[in-house]
């Protein structure tokens, strides 16, 4: 191969896929030999970690993907998603409208949760090893910072029903020593010490439940969202498809006859400037 060829060949180099004329390999791995044999959630482990998980990691990582799929038509991303079908949109360009308003805000909480629980290693690794100390200090500097601290609470669930059987399986997953259970323990203060001075809890949410979870795996904080992506697109496409099937065009955020109610002035006319207005 001469140096222009392999300057060609190594624009888009990876170590991901090695496709040839009847050759389809992921990291090595044949793709005859994936099919039947891996789950979908174990394929997204080879893609991106490039080995195939063990059975604890396996079951982690589907029950994680499993309980973010959909919020119902309240989400965002997914009422978005089904307003994009009412208007013609094929499935594909529906699914990428509800996908794309996965931002800071609606989808990004759990690598933002990620984030925060790294940055309460960080400390615990300092002159002052204390885990309590350690949380008590991050919490603080979001709270100057006028800050939530995503991943815990709900705006619509006083408790996420999804929170118990996640940190549950990973609870059983770190005594079994089939993970660290670092950050699982993280997590656990960070919740203590949040509702420490209220009238009731404030508990993880799926964003932060999972965050724990892709963490203990090794994922990192971008992986995250994407990850949460993934999973919520199974919702996305669910829902795409069932107001395919309504057949009703155009739905905009509110049924009709309701409006968005209008706070800007009462009606006034316009009073003409005369022939020279331009001038």
């Amino acid at each position: 191969m001469d140096e222009l060829e392999d300057a060609i060949t190594g624009y888009w180099s990876t170590a991901i896929s090695d496709i040839a004329p009847g050759v389809i390999r992921m990291h090595g791995y044949p793709i005859e030999q994936l099919i039947g044999e891996v789950t979908f959630s174990e394929m997204i482990w080879v893609m991106l970690r490039g080995e195939r998980p063990t059975p604890g990691e396996a079951t982690l990582l589907e029950a994680a993907l499993v309980a973010a799929v959909d919020h119902g038509t309240q989400a965002p991303s997914i009422a978005a998603a089904r307003m994009a079908v009412s208007c013609g949109l094929p499935i594909n360009s529906a699914m990428a409208t509800g996908a794309n308003l996965l931002g800071d805000i609606h989808g990004g909480a759990g690598q933002q949760c990620m984030e925060i629980f790294d940055q309460v290693l960080a400390l615990t690794s300092g002159s002052d090893p204390s885990l309590t100390t350690a949380v008590r200090t991050v919490i603080s500097g979001l709270r100057d910072q006028g800050r939530l601290l995503p991943g815990f609470g709900h705006r619509f669930h006083p408790r996420d029903p999804r929170r118990d059987p996640l940190i549950a399986l990973t609870s059983g997953a770190a005594e079994r020593g089939e993970v660290a259970g670092r950050y699982l323990a993280v997590a656990l203060e960070v919740e203590r010490q949040l509702g420490a001075d209220r009238d009731r809890t404030v508990p993880m949410n799926i964003d932060g439940a999972t965050a724990t979870i892709y963490a203990e795996l090794g994922f990192a904080p971008e992986q995250c969202r994407g990850l949460f992506v993934l999973s919520r697109s199974v919702g996305i496409l669910a829902h795409s498809w069932e107001e395919r099937q309504g057949g009703r065009r155009i739905k905009g955020p509110l049924p009709p006859p309701l409006l968005g109610r209008y706070t800007g002035p009462q009606q006034r006319n316009v009073e003409s400037q005369g022939p020279d207005r331009q001038q």
